[in-house]
């Protein structure tokens, strides 16, 4: 793949401990999960005031798409041929270049360095690349529109 040139190296804060272990695109919505941050870096203040808010954006690497895998282009969503093709930076599929999810999902808990959440689309054993606090301000302003396809594809998701 070509691009800029520049690297950068990320490192995990934290892994996802779910029941979810296989990759599977609907019915997110009841899973619960936990962000266990890595205790060697971060202590309990590392989430201090988390508690106070009832979502998170989580950012992940979806670990489990091979890098030869990962889709440059514009297919069918899902494969499915009565969607029009669509590029891959006008879907969240998970073949990306980078093969970075992002997520919002509800925080339930805060036990330590454990964030118990509820909708987080990331298996067991996903490297979680960082947290965030969801705040209302960021949600965009004005009118939000997407295809019909879009919509039918989430139906099921959560």
């Amino acid at each position: 793949m070509t691009g800029t040139g520049t690297t950068y190296t990320l490192t995990p804060v934290g892994t996802v401990s779910s029941p979810r272990t296989e990759i599977t695109d609907d019915h997110w919505g009841g899973v619960e999960a936990d962000i266990v941050l890595d205790a060697e870096v971060f202590g309990p203040e590392a989430v201090a005031g988390l508690d106070g808010f009832s979502h998170l954006e989580v950012v992940f690497l979806f670990h489990k798409v091979a890098p030869d895998a990962v889709h440059l282009g514009a297919r069918h969503p899902r494969g499915n041929t009565d969607w029009p093709r669509a590029g891959v930076f006008a879907q969240r599929v998970k073949n990306r270049p980078n093969r970075l999810g992002v997520s919002r999902c509800e925080l339930l808990k805060v036990d330590g360095t454990r964030l118990l959440v509820r909708g987080l689309d990331a298996i067991d054993g996903t490297p979680v690349i960082d947290v965030k606090p969801y705040l209302a301000e960021f949600a965009p302003r004005g009118e939000v529109r997407q295809p019909d396809w879009s919509v039918e594809l989430m139906r099921e998701y959560y």
